[in-house]
């Protein structure tokens, strides 16, 4: 067995947010430490695989928050299965520790998506209450107009749903193309505002979530957020854990 991956017990179980180190050795010493079911042993070394246990509860190290960006190509499904989907999330991306989107993006549309194992993350991302915003680059199958973007940036009421969008930003950036930034995320929403004002939306790249940007990322492709990109999220979703990787 190669030394190096071992780690020290004691070291284990602060790991695992039982103790300190110090606490750890005193538990080891009293007995109340299993590994495997035997008695642990001043000084033992473990690789982290084994069954530990302290006063008979398992002791399990909890993972590091890990968020990923990926640019979701269009064909790619937000589910994780679905036998009608030609291909899903789980099929896209293959990452040692499972993670699931925090906000859709529907079939047809590209762009960036935010993948974690942090529940409260996704929590806090996708609760319309928190007001963080996406934004958008939407081509259009006719000329864009100054009353539509008016009319889109004051809010739409949207027929199919019966609710009104919030009012947002809208800016033009072409003849068919527009830059909106949403604080909500109603079902295919930006699809159906243009719908009720007499457009069809052609193409639909999701390029920020709150401080996320897309940036020149290829379809397809992930990076792993860190550092003050990801202290940043956190704050921006009201949330601080000091299970965020340092690494």
């Amino acid at each position: 067995m190669a030394q190096e991956k071992l780690m020290r017990l004691n070291k284990y179980l602060a790991e695992c947010g039982i103790c300190s180190r110090r606490e750890a050795d005193a538990l080891i010493e009293q007995g109340k430490v299993l590994v495997n079911g035997a008695l642990a042993q001043p000084g033992m070394k473990i690789l982290g695989t084994e069954k530990v246990t302290v006063n008979g509860t398992a002791a399990e190290k909890k993972p590091d928050k890990v968020v990923l960006a990926y640019y979701k190509p269009v064909g790619v499904t937000c589910t994780e299965k679905d036998r009608y989907a030609k291909k899903t999330i789980r099929d896209a991306i293959d990452y040692p520790v499972r993670v699931t989107y925090a906000g859709r993006l529907d079939r047809d549309s590209e762009g960036l998506l935010l993948l974690t194992n942090d529940g409260e993350l996704i929590d806090a991302l996708m609760r319309a209450a928190n007001f963080h915003e996406k934004e958008y680059l939407v081509r259009v199958n006719k000329p864009i107009t100054s009353e539509f973007l008016k009319k889109m940036s004051q809010g739409v009421f949207l027929k199919e749903l019966g609710v009104s969008t919030r009012p947002c930003q809208v800016f033009q950036e072409g003849k068919f193309v527009f830059r909106i930034i949403l604080t909500q995320g109603l079902n295919r929403q930006i699809r159906r505002m243009c719908k009720e004002l007499g457009y069809q939306v052609q193409t639909l790249k999701r390029v920020r979530v709150a401080n996320i940007v897309l940036g020149k990322m290829n379809a397809g492709t992930y990076r792993k957020i860190e550092g003050k990109e990801l202290e940043e999220l956190y704050t921006q979703a009201g949330l601080t854990d000091k299970r965020i990787s340092k690494n």
